[in-house]
Formats: C-alpha cells, sequence, structure tokens
C-alpha cells in the first residue's frame, strides 16, 4: 500500500461541492476526472485506494461513480457523507442533463451540433485510456500483477471485440479466473 498521505473534506459541504464539481466535468463518464480529482488534485485516495474503491463501485449495481463517490462519501462522514456525495453527483448535474436535452430537441437538425457530441464521445474515450494507462502503476502492488492484468485484459478485448462472445459470460469467467488467480497470489505471499 502507498505510503502517500492523504486528505479529507473538512465539511459536508466541502463533500458535496467537491463532488458536484467533479460530476460536472465529465461528458460520456466521470471515471478520469474522479481519479484527477480524488486523486491527484483533492488527495483524499491514494492510487491504489482508488483502484480499490473503483474494483467494488463496479460491481455494485448502479452507475459505478456514485457508487464510488458514495463510498468516499462513507469513509469520511458514515451514512450522511454517502447521503451527501449522492446528492452532489445527481442534483445540479440533473438539473443540467434536463436542460441540456430540452436543447438537444432544438438542435436535431443542425449538423454542428451532431458533429459537436461525436467530437465528444471521441475525446471521453480518449481520457478513459489516459486513465487506464495512469493508474497501470498500481499493478505493481496488486496481487493479480501486471503481466496477467493486461493478459487478462487482452483475453477480455479479444472475446468481446474480435469473437464476439456475449459480454456477461466473458466478465463471468474471465472474472472467475482473475479470482483465482489473486487467490493463489495471495496464498502464496501469506505462506
Amino acid at each position: 500500500m502507498s505510503q502517500v498521505q492523504t486528505n479529507h473534506p473538512h465539511n459536508l459541504r466541502a463533500l458535496f461541492w467537491a463532488l458536484t464539481t467533479l460530476s460536472l466535468q465529465g461528458f460520456g463518464g466521470v471515471l478520469p476526472v474522479a481519479q484527477r480529482v480524488l486523486v491527484e488534485q483533492k488527495k483524499w485516495l491514494t492510487p491504489e485506494q482508488f483502484v480499490e474503491e473503483w474494483a467494488i463501485a463496479q460491481i455494485m449495481p448502479g452507475p459505478n461513480v456514485v457508487n464510488l463517490t458514495m463510498m468516499i462519501g462513507h469513509r469520511f462522514f458514515g451514512f450522511k457523507g454517502a447521503i451527501t456525495a449522492l446528492a452532489g453527483m445527481l442534483i445540479i448535474p440533473t438539473l443540467v442533463v434536463v436542460l441540456i436535452a430540452v436543447l438537444y430537441t432544438q438542435l436535431l437538425d443542425y449538423p454542428a451540433a451532431i458533429g459537436a457530441l461525436k467530437g465528444m464521445g471521441a475525446v471521453s474515450a480518449g481520457l478513459i485510456i489516459a486513465t487506464g494507462l495512469k493508474l497501470l502503476k498500481t499493478l505493481k502492488s496488486n496481487p493479480v500483477g501486471l503481466v496477467m492484468s493486461l493478459g487478462l485484459a487482452l483475453a477480455c478485448f479479444m472475446s468481446v471485440a474480435i469473437f464476439h462472445f456475449p459480454l456477461g459470460w466473458v466478465i463471468l469467467i474471465l472474472g472467475a479466473l482473475a479470482w483465482r488467480w489473486c487467490y493463489v497470489q495471495i496464498q502464496k505471499a501469506q505462506a
């Protein structure tokens, strides 16, 4: 685990506004923004803690980043923090989305608006790839290890993108393999 000193939000108001600001910066996903804000700027989590919490957030039902922020809110302020984090992630961004939806229906026929949305999608994909590359260094301390993680990622990509296997089965099978590999590696380390 990293020895980096972490901070924490001073109060619920700071938590609410930090997460509202974070959620308003994302378009098509806030993972890259969440990593930058929570780890690099606010230093509320170490890179390893972020990856661990993100992994848990992904297997929980609901939007991943909302799960993540609720876990962070709970970490610092308990139940009130989780509710405040949820409010910060959803209240103002929901109002903005409703406003955008109203505007979007009026701009459907403009090629510039359609092109802008396609461009934002490409930027979002690039941000996610950059965040993944930035978080690769956390695999040094992960029991699965860099080589096995990259192998699993490649196997997942090939299974879905090339062979068109159903994503649910791919996740189930590769997830079970990854879990077993991790379990064995932890057992070896403890022996």
